[in-house]
């Protein structure tokens, strides 16, 4: 008998009907002799609703009420398959993040997972329930609701797993494992059997939304065995996320291509070209717990350098109001931005071992007349910043270019 954590997202449980699916599903794996954990998401399209109901009543909500508004998505799912799985005789019982209790730092809408208190879970697990937690959430130092950002129930899994030593955390969604890319987007896209932690934590930063980055990032560190899966087919052993290397040296230079279309550019420039300024532009972007991603620095004349760097869309607004109060302080001549980019990616651990994928990357899209306006790299990915409506293109013409169909 093996504990397996269980995670459903949105569209696992976007409607009655799926939850009772859902119910089914776990009931199986309980007759099958295993303690199970389910972890859950709001309804398909419900936290959407939740937060356009938020922007009625301020244009930039207060974090600590949009935690409160927000939570209570989880919270009608987590009763509904309560309610189904005692349907069907399957003794269940709900928890909030707060009653868990899921412990997170104050970070407002964009909370940490800093401790688990499993001890509820163990007892209810030893008096034979299956128990369902909301994810997405949790309860700060001082008692107050938080939540952990867009996709945060993977991470809420994970964490789970990780806290109770489950043997496996299971991810269901609405695809039946990693693909090479969107298979939406590229209908030739195919199924990988396993990946390596390293991929997935590269494809999870990088905009492939199977997988919450931190969710990835828990996985890594407690070394908890994950597993994505399909709610919506029977059968299938979906992408299993491996934690060792393959050492075959033939392996592809490539396995996934991401894009991500949730990118901002702000460009910062002839600030003075001096020890310190970079501190004084990205520090306070930071301060601001906005994250940062791409940065260039060009150093132009007379003293003066300017710098180009990447937020998420969704915070463009408030880093280009922040830095507009700070233009006259830092000395920038101008501050600008553009959000209608995207950010594509190649990813593989094959990098490591061949050479000529960026070249082959620029030639791909130099001959379909995409420009490229940033470019970052690791060790296993290149990542090109380029206009938004260029995003599909440039998927479609990179995977077939790596032979990935």
């Amino acid at each position: 008998m093996a504990l397996i954590v269980q995670k459903y997202g949105g569209t696992s449980v976007g409607s009655a009907e799926r939850i009772k699916n859902v119910a089914k599903r776990v009931a199986q794996a309980r007759a099958e002799g295993h303690d199970v954990v389910v972890v859950v998401s709001a309804m398909s399209g419900e936290t959407n609703r939740l937060v356009a109901l938020a922007h009625e009543m301020q244009d930039i909500p207060d974090p600590r009420e949009l935690d409160v508004v927000l939570a209570t998505g989880e919270q009608v799912t987590i009763g509904l398959l309560a309610m189904a799985l005692k349907n069907i005789g399957v003794p269940a019982k709900s928890y909030t993040g707060w009653q868990v209790a899921v412990q997170t730092d104050n970070a407002h809408t964009k909370a940490r997972i800093e401790n688990i208190d499993g001890g509820k879970i163990k007892s209810d697990l030893g008096e034979g329930r299956v128990v369902i937690v909301a994810g997405f959430q949790g309860v700060t130092p001082d008692g107050e609701i938080s939540t952990l950002g867009r996709g945060g129930s993977d991470t809420s899994a994970v964490a789970l797993a990780a806290a109770l030593g489950a043997d496996e955390c299971q991810i269901y969604t609405d695809v039946d494992g990693v693909y090479t890319t969107d298979p939406r987007v590229v209908p030739e896209a195919r199924r990988l059997d396993t990946i390596t932690f390293e991929e997935m934590l590269e494809l999870a930063s990088l905009g492939s939304k199977v997988l919450q980055i931190r969710s990835v990032e828990f996985a890594g560190k407690y070394k908890v065995r994950l597993r994505v899966l399909s709610s919506l087919q029977e059968g299938g052993n979906g992408t299993l996320i491996t934690f060792e290397e393959d050492d075959n040296m033939e392996r592809a230079a490539v396995t996934g291509i991401a894009f991500d279309k949730n990118q901002a550019r702000i460009n910062v420039q002839g600030v003075p070209d001096k020890p310190g300024v970079a501190y004084q532009i990205l520090g306070a972007v930071a301060d601001a717990n906005i994250e940062v991603d791409m940065i260039v620095q060009n150093v132009g004349t007379e003293g003066t350098t300017d710098f180009s760097f990447t937020v998420p869309r969704v915070e463009y607004r408030q880093a280009m109001e922040l830095l507009a109060k700070l233009q006259d302080s830092i000395g920038a001549t101008s501050i600008s931005g553009d959000d209608t980019v995207c950010k594509v990616s190649a990813v593989g651990m094959g990098m490591r071992s061949h050479v000529g994928v960026a070249s082959k990357i620029f030639r791909t899209l130099a001959e379909e007349g995409i420009n490229i306006e940033m470019i970052s790299t690791s060790e296993i990915k290149v990542s090109v910043l380029i206009d938004e409506k260029y995003m599909e293109l440039a998927t479609r013409v990179l995977h077939k270019a790596f032979d990935l169909g």
